[in-house]
Formats: structure tokens, sequence, C-alpha cells
């Protein structure tokens, strides 16, 4: 039942590319995006599926990350239409047929329990992406999209050597020849440590290079200020996710190993190297996209850092996954309204943003108190669980650093909207007749809703599924 989650936007975006009418294409996606949620959570109400050699499984990681990715490509969906209204003049049979493709290999990769299976998962979703992010067919944009699969390929190819690691230590401990999850779990006490070490430094490396950590997060500015705005936000909350659950899997394998303790170590100072990196940069940036990506940076810095330091840590990293998701997709969709409204996206040529478009500048300024995990916003319960992780955990210095780097990017990032938001509209916004409406503007107030929510009140079926996939991860067998 679950490769139909794989099949369904396949089917789809065949349909797209089928589609003769410009007009009535990019009505497509949103369609298939409806169908996949609702089978989704038709499956997910039918209960996990099991068996030894299931190579496809809904377990609790892959319902958070898939349900995080399906709702967020919902609300983008939504959003294409409008978006594709204002851009006659770029054919989009292979922008809608690639969207629904990047649907289908991300469903894959959160559904995969075969190590090489979600490389490969991983590596088709990079390849979905890339005519997305050359949409404009810009100079700048062609730069990004190259430099973006370039990096891209030193990742995926650490990441197989990294792989191919793992399956040699298992080799060495007399372990079953499969790379099924489940099996590596279960053999995973008499695996080669140093081969496994080895193995999952090679993996961060890889699957981080795919998340951005620093400092392999060099092609997240160019590919984030280059892509239209919903691009962007299906790399921060899609791409990023996937390839956030890709290093937990692997994650599992170790801990189960027994060598936790070395991979924690490694994902805090990853993290907050990432989260350091991203105070230095976003401070007194001008382009607002660019911004985002150090946001970005900052964030999946934030997700690493909650895994490795362990306990409530791991729950708090799951939720911040979901809120960082979300909160991404008010930012970029309001944030590229904003751009086409003043055609530019730089805050020498932006200013009064609220006067301009009441409603994207309003939801900007939404996105930067809640992604600055700002109470009552999700993103605030999720930052205070890790930071509770931190000082409750014994790891004072760790949660210390992390509470001024968050100040440091509070006040970086403020500085930059604000000034973005703020004062009287410039005579760049007078060229062009953009104004706000409900097909875009819409998916992004759900999307504002949904964060809020998730500040105010978590539902006791989402807590029980978190603390399920938080309870695998920390799991000895």
């Amino acid at each position: 039942m679950e490769i139909a989650l794989v099949l369904l936007p396949l089917a789809g975006a065949v349909a797209a590319a089928a589609v003769p009418s410009q007009k009535a294409r990019p009505l497509v996606v949103p369609v298939v995006s409806v169908l996949h949620v609702a089978l989704f959570a038709t499956i997910l109400a039918g209960g996990v599926s099991s068996g030894r050699g299931v190579w496809l499984r809904l377990d609790p990681l892959a319902t958070v990350i898939l349900g995080t990715v399906s709702v967020l490509f919902l609300l983008i969906a939504f959003y294409v239409p409008g978006y594709l209204e204002l851009r006659p003049d770029r054919d989009n049979r292979v922008f809608c047929a690639v969207l629904l493709f990047f649907l289908a290999m991300t469903s894959l990769l959160a559904l995969a329990q075969h190590l090489g299976l979600l490389w490969v998962a991983m590596e088709a979703t990079t390849l979905a992406t890339a005519p997305l992010l050359y949409f404009n067919r810009t100079a700048r944009s062609l730069e990004a999209t190259w430099k973006y699969l370039m990096i891209g390929s030193v990742g995926i190819a650490i990441a197989l050597l990294g792989s191919l690691f793992l399956a040699y230590s298992a080799h060495l401990g007399g372990g079953e020849p499969s790379l099924l999850f489940e099996d590596l779990l279960a053999g995973a006490g008499s695996f080669s440590r140093p081969w496994l070490r080895a193995a999952f430094v090679l993996l961060l490396v890889g699957y981080g290079t795919k998340m951005g950590l620093a400092p392999l997060h060099t092609w997240k500015p160019d590919a984030y200020g280059e892509a239209p705005g919903l691009v962007g936000a299906l790399l921060a909350g899609g791409m990023t996710n996937c390839a956030f659950l890709a290093l937990l899997r692997v994650y599992r394998v170790v801990n189960a190993a027994g060598e936790g303790a070395f991979a924690r170590e490694l994902l805090v100072f990853m993290g907050l190297a990432s989260i350091g990196l991203a105070a230095v940069f976003v401070v007194r940036q001008r382009d607002i996209k660019r911004m985002l990506a150090y946001s970005s940076v900052e964030h999946v810095g934030i997700l690493v850092l909650g895994i490795g330091l362990g306990g409530i840590g791991v729950f708090g990293a799951l939720l911040h996954a979901i809120n960082n998701g979300l909160t991404k997709g008010i930012l970029f969709l309001s944030a590229g309204n904003i751009q086409r409204a003043y055609g530019s996206k730089s805050t020498d040529e932006i200013s009064g943003a609220i006067s301009r478009l009441p409603i994207s500048g309003s939801l900007f300024l939404v996105g930067f108190f809640a992604i600055t995990g700002s109470p009552p916003f999700g993103p605030f319960v999720s930052e205070f669980t890790i930071v509770n992780a931190a000082i409750g955990g014994g790891h004072p210095v760790a949660g210390t650093l992390f509470l001024v780097l968050l100040g440091i990017i509070f006040i970086g990032m403020g500085s930059t909207v604000l000034s973005a938001v703020q004062g009287r509209p410039g005579t760049a916004s007078a060229g062009t007749p953009y104004k706000d409406d409900l097909a875009r503007t819409a998916p992004i107030l759900v999307a504002a809703a949904l964060v809020l929510l998730l500040g105010l009140y978590l539902p006791a079926p989402l807590v029980s599924l978190l603390e399920k996939a938080s309870a695998g991860l920390e799991a000895r067998p």
C-alpha cells in the first residue's frame, strides 16, 4: 500500500506533462497533492506495516517527516497556479511535472527501509530540484543550479562511500549481507567499530551537505537566493527534512552498535558550528532570500544539535523539523510575493512592504518572529525543549552558546526584516502592478495558522508519534 504514495505523484507528473493547456496544467499539482495527503492519512489510519524484508514502511520516523513534507507540499501546490499565472512567459510543463516528481522521490526516501534505496531516492530528489532552480533562466540562476549540482554530487558521492563503509563494517562483524535497516539494527552489536565510525563521519558529511550544515552549506545562499519562492520553501522544508531523515536512519544504527556517544559529540559540534556561521552571515544581510538561506543553515544546525544532546532533545529536534518546515513556507512564499511587487530582493530597494502588500508584508513579519523562536509560535516550543535538554542534560556550555547565538540571529534578522516591512514603499514598487490576492496569500495564511497552533497546543496523537519516533532513535537492542 505504501508504494502508492510514490506511484500517485509519479502518475501525476506524467499527467501534468501530457496536459496540453498552459493554463490547465498547473491545476494538476494541487489535485495530486490533495490525493497524496488523503492517501497518506488513509495508510496511517490503517496502521504501520511490518514484516522482515519490507523495503517500504511508514514507521514513526517516516510518518513525522513525510507528513511534514506532504502538508508543506499541499500548501505550496495551491500557491502554484496563482504563481504560474504571473509567469506566462515561461513554459510550465517541466516545472509542474518535476514538482510532482519531487513529491514522489521525497515519499520514496521517507518510506525507504533499505540503505541503498534511500541513497538512490536522495539523489533523485536532488536531480528533481535542479530544473526548478533554473526556472527563471538567468545567468545567476544557471550559476546557482550548477553550484547546487556540483556540491550536491560531491555530497552524495561521499554518502555512497559511507554506505559502503557501513556495509563493510557489518561484513567484518559477520552479520547477514543485508542493507535493510532492520537487519543492520539486529546485527549492529557485532559491527567493526573503526569502520562504523568512519562510515558515520562520511555519511554525516554526505547527507550534511544535502542538509546544508556548515561548512557544507556553500550552495544554499545562491540556490535559495535565485530560486522562485515556492522552490526555496520546498528546499528548506522538504529537501532539508529528507536529508535529516537519512542521517537519522544511520544514527539509529550507530547508536544501536554502542557508538551513540561518538555520534552525538559530532552532531553537537556540527550543530553549534552551523548556528554560529549563520549568526555571522545573517547580520547586516541585505538580500532577504539569502538571509533566509542562512536562517536555514541555522535551523539544520538546531536539528542535529537536538539529536546530539539526546534525551528530550531528540523529541525537540523532531518537533522542530515540523515547525521549521512550515515556517519556511511562510517566509519563502511571502518573500516571493514581496520580490514580485518590488522587482528586487534587496533591502536597498525594498521598504514599506506592509504598506505595499498588507497581507504578504505582515506574514513575512510573522514568519520572522516565528522562525527566531518567539512565543507563541511552534519553533519557540521546540527550541525551548532543546535548550532544556542542554541545560538539564549536563551541557550548560552548549546551552548557553545556543542561547547567545539565537539572540545574535534575532537581532541580525530583525534588522533586515524591519527595514523591509517598515517605512514608506520606495519608487521600485511603483513600477510593478502586483498586489496581494487570495490565490497567493491563502496558503501562507494557513501555514501561519498551523505554526501558531503548534505553539499553543500539541495534539495528543502528534505527541505520541514524536515520542515513538524519539524512543526508536534512542533504543538499544
